[in-house]
């Protein structure tokens, strides 16, 4: 572990702040961090500010979707250059979870993981195969290196974030089932659950999509409204509570899974709009592979999304626009549903990221005395 000891009180420890598609969080080597779990979580802790709802003394935002945590390693893997563990730090609690993967995150790891010289960069476009540790999955991650460096700015726009900035292309392999163990963890494309039906889908993150309807509301609101109707979210959460352990997820109380998210019709020209408790706030947008299951339940005939999107019959190739609260997100599916059992055979996406600080990071001793 690289720490520098900066005066009679705090340490200083590496650490790169990044954004990576519409979340930012802090990226390690996991080399710098402590092989204890404890020992990390506390230190984690102490450097995001948590548990307090502004994280006033640390780095992290206040909200789930800037205290978020990468840690990466060159990976022994087979055809693998790195591994990425992603880490929710929670602003309102003493809690580090690993029972999520986050694609946003994961748009940083490509970049980073060049930065820190664990892939060496190619002339033009540089492939980074990422392992997925919290989803036992990989994704492969196209980043520009024109003259073997990186290159954060470019004419790629995402909903969300403002401005434009260099396209990073990341495409999904095997992460249909990678949390509940099947792509339809319930083994059907429709359940009812306490009176609603709801469609149980797991590629990359288990979801559960809804009606924005079945409770009173237009699935147009913003995040903030949402937040307020208590009664609604009393409701999802029975919900969410109910349908854990039907996808495999035990109970969820204290997990982060599944996300809840409400579909209504599209209105700006996409294919479903959403709005997606995370599970207890919601989303300004919509996470990565929320995004891309989402997407997966509109090509799965029958199901609540593709009765909201319309579709009557889905083929097996569909550029997937899901529509959120500040904008789009494309996805690109293929599904074979000629089996009968769906099976996913692309998810593929556009997001970007860019490094916004790199340095080292300062916690109190008291946060790191035991990881001497």
């Amino acid at each position: 572990m690289r720490t520098t000891r900066v005066n009679n009180s705090e340490v200083a420890v590496p650490c790169a702040v990044m954004r990576g598609g519409t979340s930012k969080g802090l990226y390690f080597l996991e080399s710098d961090l402590p092989r204890d779990r404890a020992a990390r979580d506390t230190f984690l802790l102490a450097a995001m500010g948590s548990p307090d709802v502004r994280e006033i003394d640390g780095m992290g935002g206040g909200h789930p979707l800037t205290s978020k945590v990468a840690v990466v390693k060159k990976s022994e893997r087979d055809g693998i250059d790195v591994d990425y563990l992603f880490l929710q730090v929670w602003p309102d609690r003493a809690e580090v979870s690993d029972q999520q993967n986050c694609g946003n995150i994961l748009a940083g790891v490509g970049p980073f993981a060049i930065e820190k010289g664990l892939v060496p960069a190619v002339e033009g476009i540089t492939s980074v195969a990422i392992y997925m540790e919290n989803t036992d999955s990989k994704a492969t991650a196209f980043v520009e290196t024109p003259g073997g460096v990186v290159n954060y700015a470019g004419p790629a726009r995402i909903d969300g974030v403002p401005g434009t900035h260099a396209p990073i292309n990341i495409n999904f392999e095997d992460v249909a089932g990678s949390s509940c163990g099947a792509l339809l963890p319930t083994g059907n494309v429709v359940d009812e659950v306490l009176g609603v039906q709801v469609s149980c889908v797991d590629n990359g993150m288990p979801v559960v999509c809804l009606n924005a309807s079945d409770f009173g509301i237009t699935g147009y609101e913003t995040p903030a409204e949402l937040e307020a109707n208590a009664e609604l979210k009393a409701r999802v959460e029975e919900i969410r509570l109910a349908v854990g352990p039907m996808m495999n997820l035990g109970d969820v109380t204290n997990k982060t899974v599944p996300k809840m998210s409400l579909l209504a019709p599209a209105r700006d020209g996409g294919l479903v709009a959403t709005r997606t408790f995370i599970p207890h706030r919601v989303h300004e947008s919509i996470g990565v592979l929320g995004a891309v299951s989402v997407a997966t339940a509109c090509m799965l005939e029958g199901s609540v999304a593709a009765q909201i999107a319309g579709l009557d019959t889905v083929g097996s190739s569909l550029e997937v626009e899901v529509e959120h609260p500040t904008g789009f997100f494309t996805v690109q599916m293929e599904v074979d549903n000629s089996t009968g059992t769906p099976v996913v055979t692309k998810s593929a996406l556009l997001r970007t990221a860019r490094m916004l600080m790199s340095g080292s990071i300062y916690v109190l001793e008291s946060a790191w005395e035991n990881n001497a």
